[in-house]
């Protein structure tokens, strides 16, 4: 797509659970250009879903559950006069009943992390995780439709990546979202933002205690029995995936 005809820079990066997407948040959100949105469909998805997360009461109270009005706030205006505006969702809620046409007025990448790490760690909060949990399902249909629609893949983030080599890897993402890359996005003040999501005192521990991306070290936590089958699902969509990463 010419630079010309592209969209204002409304970025929507699409991640699984248990990942570094909050680190990634917490990366855009220091630059001065930026504005960032937590996980803003996460309250029309617990309504409709009906699935039992931490604070889903508090969570339904207190943001808008009809995912049209939202989307309307995603892709309408830059808030507060930003030149820049990061949505940082879960991709799992990206419901199939939902009309997805919008997302393709954003600038969008995906977020990978391996799945046995990922599944290890999400079992801590959710103990039987289904395929769709993990948002693997949804990233890959969101993918192959991005594809078709633009004539070329969506950037692909792993995990791994990001941690082993933070500058070099933003500043390739940077470039294919076409934003300039920011030093500042490598380091922040730890703590809380006003910004974070009202379950972050759940999800955000090690979050709140950083200022800067973790060295990357390998999980290597025995994966239970009964999630062999799931992870093999998972390892399938995460492959595909992954055969696309971005590299610097």
């Amino acid at each position: 797509m010419a630079a010309a005809n592209r969209p204002p820079p409304r970025i929507a990066m699409w991640s699984g659970p248990r990942n570094i997407s909050t680190a990634l948040m917490r990366s855009w959100g220091s630059r001065e250009d930026t504005v960032v949105v937590d996980e803003p469909l996460y309250a029309h998805y617990l309504d409709a879903t009906g699935r039992a997360h931490p604070s889903r009461e508090a969570i339904i109270a207190h943001y808008d559950t009809d995912w049209r009005a939202v989307v309307d706030r995603l892709t309408g205006p830059l808030p507060d006069d930003a030149d820049i505006f990061y949505q940082k969702h879960m991709a799992h809620h990206l419901l199939l009943k939902m009309d997805w046409d919008w997302v393709g007025a954003l600038r969008n990448a995906l977020l990978i992390r391996e799945p046995r790490a990922m599944l290890t760690s999400l079992i801590e909060f959710l103990p039987e995780p289904t395929l769709s949990d993990t948002g693997l399902p949804q990233q890959w249909r969101l993918f192959q439709r991005l594809r078709r629609e633009h004539d070329a893949p969506p950037p692909v983030l792993r995990a791994q990546d990001v941690l082993k080599a933070p500058g070099p890897m933003l500043d390739a993402l940077c470039g294919v979202l076409g934003v300039p890359y920011r030093d500042a996005m490598l380091s922040w003040s730890p703590g809380p933002r006003t910004t974070d999501g009202i379950w972050a005192k759940h999800w955000y521990d090690s979050v709140y205690d950083s200022t800067g991306f973790q060295p990357y070290t390998p999980k290597n936590i025995p994966l239970p029995d009964r999630l062999h089958d799931l992870h093999e699902e998972c390892r399938a969509l995460y492959d595909k995936l992954a055969a696309h990463r971005l590299c610097p």
